[in-house]
């Protein structure tokens, strides 16, 4: 078998209760897709019969990992998540989760687990080596996922070694945006992959592997690798761009550089309509994080970047709490600032709750968002709520309806409990008009109005809105692409070109098994990846061009994938109308990309090779990528 790869693919069949190995697609297809999301939505084209919803039995969920994965790479933990997408219908979902729970799988001698059918009871599956079983999960079904990952440890004897992959309530409800977590700081979110999960009444997902990746030049390959490792901490010269975002998160994440994100009216608050009141919530956080909180950074397999985090809160009414926390800021956005909490203790242990149920705070707050701005503008009273005050920075309240939504009671279960979408269409066109989506997902949970190339890489993200192609509006620079300095915010010329490659090089990434903060902006990174295929695989002519001819094709399948399952051209623009309005203050104040969104989308057709007219890839460009006769 090729380097790289454990060379089979663990098949479970719910509805049958069995579980078989199938080898790997042969090497052909594998240096088309490579791995992760590539081969998952490989599997997705060719397995799924047309006409299935994401939550059909027949659906097939994947759980995958990429060639690097489990190895000596920097950060080779990640675990993508493919399914087909329950936020966004046409589309695909690609959720991606990092810890330690893809590597074991790898370790344990599988490249994926492939999930169809539905159980008649909550199961969870144990794989140990080459030792699999489907397990009656009836007693940790109900529970949040941090009791889920230690009673399923508990239950199978060993706290160390174990990584468990599991839904919260959220899930269980199949609620959008429900999450699969693992490894308590960690999870997948986007297309909603939580409630597919829970679809099919798998609770968890628990793996122990105890082997060793194969490479065909593993002393090369750790050299390469340690290469690698040091240029995502490396400072930059003049005219070398900004550090990667490895660099930035290095040690805790948003936790010291959470400012800039307020100083650039980026926090996504009280519903995206007070980015002063943001910067003020960034500052109290960071402030907060250095003196009221004992901040433990917490590491994932072969990880130096340790952006995750649990903080220990020493003062006020939390004091002594822990909260689990991922390294990015869009958690505390979406389950904190978007409901206007003034007290970082609260906005800490509420975001851990909506962790600990399994449920996006992208998707959860922006519900919650449109609910409280619809009752501070007298819009909603307290009886359409059920008695629930929604003022800003009510935190009992916003607990309160994050456990309605799970058990379906109340204002929170019978109105928000339905979408983005049909939530605001419950509540009429006030809330259709303020209701932060894109064709129905949860945007990563900054305010990106004053970031366009940011603002249009979510909205042509062929998985559902997600990040997927950045640009270099913020955050950092992409030297590798010749990017070397930030974008200026709110000029066009340029955004579209950025937007198509810097997706293009993040989806090829996504094909490795690796983080992305561990390539994100990181100079020289595209030789050092392409270097480590070739090593770990044998395939010596890997280039460069290779790799990016893969991202495109990755961009474009998403895309062929979307137009099979029903794409039409004005889905590209359902866009809610915060997201294109002007903000009266802050950076973007006065500032709107809406009349310019449709000749920007169109120039990113041209850079993608797609038709203006229907959104489709052209058949010349079908044919270039290898796609060709897939529509």
């Amino acid at each position: 078998m090729t380097g790289g790869y454990a060379g089979k693919l663990l098949r479970v069949d719910l509805s049958a209760g069995e579980c078989r190995t199938t080898p790997l697609p042969d090497e052909s297809v594998l240096r088309e897709y490579i791995g992760g999301i590539g081969l998952g939505m490989w599997i997705i084209l060719n397995e799924t019969p047309e006409g299935l919803n994401a939550t059909d039995p027949e659906a097939p969920f994947l759980m995958m990992t990429g060639p690097l994965t489990g190895t000596a790479a920097p950060s080779s933990s990640n675990l993508a998540i493919v399914s087909l997408n329950y936020d966004t219908p046409f589309a695909v979902a690609t959720g991606h989760s990092h810890g330690y729970w893809a590597a074991y799988l790898k370790h344990a001698g599988y490249d994926g687990v492939v999930v169809t059918g539905r159980a008649e009871k909550p199961v969870y599956l144990w794989i140990d080596d080459d030792k699999v079983e489907i397990r009656d999960a009836a007693n940790v079904w109900g529970q949040n996922t941090r009791d889920t990952e230690r009673l399923i440890k508990r239950e199978l004897g060993d706290e160390e070694n174990i990584s468990v992959a599991c839904i919260g309530p959220a899930g269980e409800a199949m609620l959008h945006g429900a999450s699969v977590k693992n490894d308590r700081n960690h999870g997948a979110h986007k297309g909603s992959v939580g409630a597919v999960m829970g679809s099919k009444l798998l609770k968890a997902v628990a793996v122990r592997g105890t082997g060793v990746v194969p490479l065909a030049d593993r002393k090369t390959f750790v050299d390469v690798t340690e290469t690698w490792q040091d240029a995502i901490t490396a400072e930059r010269g003049p005219g070398e761009g900004t550090d990667g975002v490895g660099a930035l998160l290095k040690d805790g994440g948003v936790t010291r550089l959470y400012s800039y994100i307020g100083e650039e009216s980026m926090v996504g608050c009280k519903n995206l309509t007070d980015p002063e009141w943001g910067q003020g919530y960034a500052d109290r956080f960071v402030e907060a994080a250095a003196n009221d909180w004992a901040v433990t950074p917490k590491e994932s397999y072969n990880c130096t970047i340790a952006c995750a985090y649990d903080a220990t809160i020493n003062t006020g009414k939390f004091a002594g709490f822990t909260a689990s926390m991922c390294g990015g800021g869009e958690n505390i956005e979406g389950a904190a600032a978007m409901v206007g909490i003034e007290d970082a203790g609260e906005a800490l242990a509420l975001t851990d709750y909506f962790d600990s149920m399994g449920i996006d705070s992208s998707v959860g707050g922006a519900l919650m968002g449109m609910a409280f701005e619809l009752y501070n503008r007298q819009l909603l009273s307290s009886k359409d709520t059920g008695g629930l005050d929604l003022t800003w920075g009510n935190f009992d309240a916003a607990m309160t309806l994050l456990d309605q939504m799970c058990t379906g009671e109340g204002f929170g279960g019978e109105v928000l409990a339905k979408g983005l979408k049909e939530s605001a269409r419950i509540l009429g066109p006030a809330a259709e008009a303020c209701v932060i989506h894109i064709r129905g997902g949860g945007i990563n949970m900054h305010d990106w109005r004053p970031a366009w190339s940011v603002l249009l890489g979510q909205i042509v993200a062929g998985a559902g809105v997600c990040w997927q192609g950045p640009g270099v509006d913020a955050w950092t620079t992409e030297p590798d692409l010749g990017y070397t300095e930030f974008g200026t915010p709110f000029e066009v010329e340029g955004k579209p070109e950025a937007v198509a490659k810097t997706q293009i090089k993040k989806l090829w990434e996504a094909t490795l098994g690796i983080c992305w903060f561990a390539a994100w902006g990181v100079k020289g990174v595209m030789e050092y990846s392409t270097q480590a295929m070739a090593l770990a695989t044998g395939w010596e002519d890997f280039d460069f061009d290779e790799a990016m001819a893969i991202g495109e094709r990755m961009v474009n399948l998403q895309r062929v994938i979307a137009v099979k399952r029903g794409f039409k051209p004005e889905d590209e623009f359902d866009v809610s109308d915060r997201l294109l309005e002007a903000p009266t203050v802050g950076k973007a104040a006065g500032k709107t990309i809406k009349p310019h969104l449709k000749a920007m989308v169109h120039e990113y057709y041209d850079h993608m090779g797609w038709d203006k007219a229907t959104g489709r890839p052209t058949a010349d460009t079908l044919a270039r990528v290898g796609l060709a006769g897939t529509i």
